[in-house]
C-alpha cells in the first residue's frame, strides 16, 4: 500500500469512525495522515488488515503492558486523569520512534479481531425473527468468531430504551442499544433456544491466555470504558460455557461444519464486520458456498460488509432464496436502524 493510500485510510478512519466516539484517535489519525515516518512504520501490517485499528491496538497494548512513556498520560484506559488529547501527537511520534522494534512484530503478526459483544443487540431481533418463522431451535455457525462472544447471544439480556428487558432474564451482562428511525423489530421476550455453537476463524483467540486477552482489550478504544466492561463480562461467559471454536479458513470449512449441525435445528450462518477484511473473490466464494449448502438444507445467512455496509438476511427455504436488507448498524452496536416494516 502506498503512503498516499495509507494517509487516506487514516483520514477516513478519523472522519467516519472516530468522530463523536474517540477524540484522541480522531486527532491522532488526522496527524498521522501527514506523518511519513509513522505511515512507513504502518507498511509492516499484513495485507487486508485495517491499519489504523492495528496501529492503535499495538500502541495501546504496549501501554497496557506497562511500558513507561509520557504518552500514557493521554490514555483514559491507562491513567485516571488524562491530559488534553490535543497535545498528544508529539508524544505519539516519540513513542513510535522509541518502541519501533516492539511495534513492528505486533503490526506484522497480530490481527484486528474486535469482539464487539454489543453487536448482539441487533443480532437478537434477527435470531428472534428466525425462530419465530421456523419454530425450530437455532444451530449457530459463525465465521470470524475470534473468541466466540457472539455465539452466546442467548446468554445476555437486552434493553432498547423503552424500559423493557428481553433475552436471558438472569444474565450478568445487560446490553443496551438505541433503535433509530420509525421501524421497530419484533423482539422475543426470552432468548430463542440454541442447540449448537460453532465458530470458525483464521486465528482463534484463547481467552484463557492472558496475553491474548490483553491484545483484545488493547483493540478497544481507550475512552470506551463501557466496551471494556462488556468485553470482560462476556469473556467470563466464554470461559465457563462450552463452545466449538475451530481455527482455519471459515469459507473452506463451512460445508463440513454446516453438515455437523443438528438436523432438527435451523442453521444460522452469520458474521459481522469480518467480510470487510475479505478480498472480493473470497466474498463471492462465501456467497456461493452458502448457496450450495442452501440447496440441501434450510438455512439463514446473516451478514454485513459483503456487497455493502447494511445488515442482510438471506433465507434458503426448500432451496428457494429470499433476500432482505434489514438494518443499518453502528460498528460498535451502539445503535441500529431497522429497515423492515412489521407485518400486521
Amino acid at each position: 500500500m502506498t503512503e498516499t493510500e495509507l494517509a487516506k485510510r487514516f483520514q477516513t478512519f478519523a472522519e467516519r469512525e472516530c468522530r463523536d466516539s474517540s477524540p484522541l484517535y480522531e486527532y491522532l489519525s488526522l496527524e498521522i495522515a501527514h506523518d511519513p515516518a509513522i505511515l512507513e512504520l504502518c507498511q509492516h501490517a499484513r495485507d487486508g488488515q485495517p491499519v489504523p485499528n492495528l496501529l492503535f491496538g499495538a500502541v495501546h497494548y504496549l501501554l497496557l503492558k506497562g511500558v513507561d512513556h509520557p504518552l500514557a498520560a493521554y490514555y483514559p484506559s491507562v491513567t485516571k486523569q488524562p491530559k488534553p488529547f490535543a497535545d498528544a501527537f508529539a508524544e505519539f511520534q516519540s513513542f513510535c520512534q522509541t518502541y519501533e522494534a516492539d511495534l513492528i512484530p505486533l503490526l506484522a503478526k497480530r490481527l484486528v479481531q474486535t469482539n464487539e459483544v454489543r453487536r448482539c443487540t441487533y443480532l437478537y431481533p434477527v435470531f428472534s425473527q428466525i425462530h419465530q418463522q421456523t419454530k425450530q431451535p437455532l444451530a449457530l455457525l459463525e465465521i470470524g468468531t475470534s473468541a466466540g462472544l457472539q455465539l452466546l447471544f442467548d446468554q445476555y439480556s437486552y434493553t432498547y430504551g423503552n424500559g423493557e428487558v428481553v433475552g436471558n432474564p438472569s444474565s450478568r451482562l445487560q446490553l443496551t442499544s438505541v433503535i433509530e428511525g420509525t421501524e421497530t423489530p419484533a423482539m422475543a421476550q426470552t432468548s430463542p433456544p440454541v442447540t449448537s455453537r460453532i465458530g470458525l476463524d483464521l486465528n482463534i483467540v484463547d481467552l484463557n491466555d492472558a496475553d491474548e486477552q490483553l491484545w483484545l482489550k488493547a483493540l478497544i478504544w481507550t475512552e470506551h470504558h463501557e466496551r471494556l466492561a462488556m468485553f470482560e463480562s462476556a469473556a467470563r461467559y466464554v470461559e465457563e460455557f462450552p463452545l466449538e471454536l475451530v481455527e482455519g479458513d471459515g469459507v473452506r470449512l463451512l460445508p463440513h461444519y454446516a453438515a455437523e449441525t443438528p438436523d432438527d435445528s435451523i442453521l444460522c450462518i452469520f458474521h459481522t464486520h469480518v467480510a470487510n477484511q475479505m478480498p472480493l473473490a473470497v466474498k463471492k466464494e462465501l456467497l456461493q458456498v452458502v448457496e450450495e449448502i442452501g440447496r440441501t438444507r434450510n438455512l439463514y445467512h446473516v451478514y454485513n460488509n459483503v456487497q455493502d455496509r447494511y445488515l442482510h438476511l438471506d433465507a434458503y427455504i426448500d432451496g428457494i432464496l429470499t433476500e432482505q436488507t434489514i438494518a443499518e448498524t453502528d460498528g460498535h452496536g451502539r445503535w441500529f436502524k431497522w429497515l423492515v416494516t412489521q407485518e400486521v
